[in-house]
């Protein structure tokens, strides 16, 4: 039976023009992670520290260790999972061989060798530099030559990362012995036929002896079946009766498979491939229709509303990303009701552990391939690469059920279009034979189960603009760039891939990563850790269409950047989701951050939840509802996006800020499965003018006004003017402390209420975010990691955390 042996341990980093004993080096990891364990650089997510650490990226770097290769296997392999990026391995003197993609894993034949393993990195700048020499130039979103090395792009920074350029043995590095034969590659073909669960393993192994007999057995869910391998391939097809079928979250549950094939030589077991496998099947519907032509993803037959986030590298040295990680912030992204990951193309193609969490979860997996914002050359040395690295992904990620969808590029036939590339590129290559060539046909090759789109935006061929929004996906960040977040409302695109609003980390994440700074939205340590281009002046204009900027009152303007990003955020997916099935999914730009930084996540660098990350909750669940502007009229949608039918009592109140109910009426509304439904609002009932709003909330029960607790029904408002014209009373309300719950009673309107729960401990976290209550109501939130101090201190503490809406000063 094939052994493995990690090495972890024993390596040791250099420069390799120091002398001396060098540093012990942690791995899987990299140069950056091994300086700061032993001090060299100073922590670059503090302060300004990030440039003081760009020089690393800029020299070379070896990795050594001793290794024997001792074995009673005919064969000794040294497996690197990843090798990060442009290295030459030696071992004992001897050049096994040079590498230069971060992307993909690399196999050695080191049989009967022993010595010093030696794995010496270029600086990935001169690797990219030396490749646009010879290939020339070509545009890109950033100065950096990220286009022109096989690397996580962002590693060069990004409009919401640092510029720390890593290198090392990124993920893990073993020996393999073998003798006889070993399985190289298993394609497992996953589909429902009739039924019935189909696996159609095809098999491919390498061989010490070309004469043995080999076969192979597999099996999953109480059934068995055995192929000969002719040479060195082979198929066995298994079919599983009757079974329970994998589903996205909210639209059933998510039985997972054990699957195993065993390599055999006779009776003697060489190999062993295992995996888990679910059941179930994917189609991309981009049928055209009287609106243009759609992009809705089929899962087992059922339509479904994407309600997705964008996801970056959790940490810009990603060998740091552990299991626990990945299942806590994807268990985030879950119980914010979250259906659809996008994995985007500026990063990597994660880990394992990333797609088993989303396997579990039941979270739909859209993977981009890494090309993002650049025009990329195709000539070698980089075409080879791009193709290697694609069929070792596609064939080690097609086990995963939730791998819905593979994404050719982000925003590259975007930017070839507008972005003026076509007149700079000349007729150089740019990448389009990458995502409407080799990559489509490498996916249709090695695993036909699933739909392959080439880019996003895309329309779907060049009979259309590539973002236009009435074909295909649709990236809408003219809003956030020169408009109010209002004009989302002007367009329903059909699959909306990318659109958000910014706002700055949680407090408790400022001041550990800007220690000792006087904060300001201008200070020095706030403007480094913005990395958007005028991203102060965005967010300062994007505030001021709705708030009277706070002038030297830094807490307010924090407070309310935040909401203002929930409010953006609520506004796009309230209206695009009120247009299914026309629109058939919302992609935010972004769930994490991979360093404390102000950006369009909603979860920030140290892991904690912005307001945006509670108001996905609300706009994410099953049902929800919302108020629009509609022909001159007020309509009031009704989402239920469950499986079950959803009736209810309909109450519309329109109130003044005051208090006061002017008028109010109650009716029905009843929403089929999977629908959405529609309710006129009686012009009587139509806010006039700043000092009123509207109110409806949506209850199974006519007894609500029983009780002063908010909860139990879904409630929408409507104010018709900006905060700055609305005449808001000055908050009034009670606190109360018990068990580490939060109760706030409101004695006046309390617009958009926000416990900044960190602000009581930084451990402390809340578990709800903005909410409104209208005068006499209550809502408890419940806080976590916080101990609460004895008596009125308690309510006091509280009461310094909470932030709502104010009248203008």
């Amino acid at each position: 039976m094939l052994s493995t042996t990690p090495l972890t341990d024993g390596w040791i980093l250099r420069h390799p023009d120091e002398d001396g004993a060098g540093l012990p080096a942690a791995v899987p990891g990299c140069v950056h992670t091994d300086l700061l364990a032993a001090g060299l650089v100073p922590d670059p997510f503090l302060g300004r520290n990030e440039t003081e650490a760009a020089w690393v990226g800029r020299r070379e770097w070896t990795y050594e260790r001793r290794l024997g290769t001792a074995s009673e296997h005919e064969r000794t392999d040294l497996v690197f999972d990843g090798l990060d990026t442009a290295a030459e391995i030696t071992l004992d003197g001897r050049t096994l061989g040079r590498v230069r993609n971060m992307h993909r894993s690399h196999r050695f034949d080191v049989t009967g060798l022993q010595g010093l393993l030696v794995v010496r990195f270029a600086s990935a700048y001169a690797e990219a530099e030396a490749v646009r020499g010879r290939l020339g130039d070509r545009p890109a979103a950033y100065a950096e030559p990220y286009a022109f090395v096989r690397k996580m792009a962002c590693s060069f920074g990004w409009d919401w990362g640092p510029t720390l350029v890593t290198a090392g043995i990124w993920r893990p590095v073993r020996l393999e012995s073998w003798s006889t034969a070993r399985i190289s590659r298993v394609r497992p073909l996953v589909t429902v036929e009739q039924g019935a669960g189909v696996v159609e393993l095809r098999v491919e192994v390498e061989r010490t002896r070309a004469d043995a007999g080999l076969a192979v057995e597999a099996r999953v869910g109480g059934v068995r079946a055995r192929a000969a391998i002719d040479g060195t391939d082979g198929t066995v097809r298994l079919r599983v009766p009757d079974p329970e079928l994998w589903w996205p979250r909210g639209y059933g549950e998510q039985p997972l498979y054990d699957i195993e094939l065993t390599l055999l030589h006779g009776s003697d077991a060489l190999d062993v491939w295992r995996r888990r496998i679910g059941f179930r099947t994917v189609e991309l519907d981009t049928s055209a229709d009287a609106h243009g032509s759609g992009f809705t993803l089929v899962v087992n037959g059922e339509r479904l509303f994407a309600r997705g986030v964008n996801w970056i590298p959790d940490d810009v040295f990603p060998s740091r990303i552990t299991r626990e990680r990945y299942r806590r912030r994807l268990g985030q992204a879950a119980a914010a009701g979250v259906n659809l990951v996008r994995v985007w193309g500026g990063g990597i193609y994660e880990s394992g552990d990333f797609y088993d969490a989303c396997d579990e979860l039941g979270l739909l997996v859209w993977q981009d391939f890494p090309f993002a914002c650049a025009a990329y050359p195709e000539e070698r040395p980089l075409r080879g690469e791009v193709e290697a690295e694609a069929r070792e992904n596609v064939v080690r990620l097609m086990p995963h059920p939730s791998l819905v969808l593979w994404n050719g590029n982000n925003e590259n036939l975007w930017g070839f279009r507008d972005w003026d590339w076509e007149r700079r590129l000349a007729g150089d290559s740019w990448g389009e034979g990458y995502y409407l060539g080799l990559l489509p046909r490498v996916v249709a090759e090695l695993d036909p189960t699933r739909p392959y789109t080439a880019g996003s935006p895309w329309s779907g061929s060049w009979a259309h603009h590539p973002n236009d929004p009435a074909h295909g996906t649709h990236h809408s960040w003219e809003v956030w760039n020169r408009a109010d977040y209002a004009d989302y409302r002007r367009e329903v695109p059909r699959f909306v891939a990318e659109f958000g609003w910014q706002a700055p980390p949680a407090y408790a994440t400022l001041r550990r990563a800007l220690p000792g700074e006087d904060l300001a939205p201008d200070s020095p340590g706030m403007l480094h850790h913005q990395k958007a281009d005028d991203g102060n002046g965005k967010l300062e204009r994007g505030l001021a269409r709705h708030f009277a900027v706070p002038e030297g009152d830094f807490d307010r303007w924090h407070y309310l950047t935040q909401v203002n990003q929930a409010r953006a955020v609520a506004a796009g997916v309230e209206h695009w989701r009120s247009h299914w099935p026309v629109c058939a999914g919302t992609v935010v730009w972004q769930l994490n951050d991979c360093w404390p930084v102000t950006s369009w996540s909603a979860i920030d660098g140290d892991g904690r939840e912005k307001p945006l990350y509670h108001e996905l909750r609300r706009l994410y669940a099953d049902r929800l509802l919302s108020l629009h502007v509609r022909d001159g009229g007020l309509v009031l949608a009704a989402v239920n996006d469950s499986g079950e039918e959803w009736a209810a009592e309909l109450v519309l109140r329109r109130m003044s800020v005051a208090g006061e109910v002017v008028a109010s009426t109650r009716t029905a509304v009843r929403a089929a499965a999977r629908t959405v439904a529609h309710v006129g609002v009686p012009p009587e009932l139509a806010p006039a003018g700043p000092k009123e709003f509207l109110v409806a909330d949506a209850w199974g029960s006519p007894l609500f006004e029983r009780s002063r607790e908010l909860g139990g029904g879904l409630r929408a408002l409507h104010f018709p003017a900006p905060d700055r014209e609305v005449p808001y009373p000055r908050p009034e309300f009670d606190v109360s402390v018990e068990s580490g719950a939060v109760t706030v009673t409101a004695r006046t309107l309390l617009r958009d209420l926000l416990l900044q729960a960190d602000r009581l401990d930084p451990a402390a976290r809340a578990g709800r975010g903005l909410v409104t209550l209208l005068p006499g109501e209550r809502v408890t939130i419940e806080v976590g990691g916080w101990k609460p101090p004895p008596g009125r201190e308690a309510a006091d503490a509280v009461r310094s955390a909470l932030y709502c809406v104010e009248p203008a000063r």
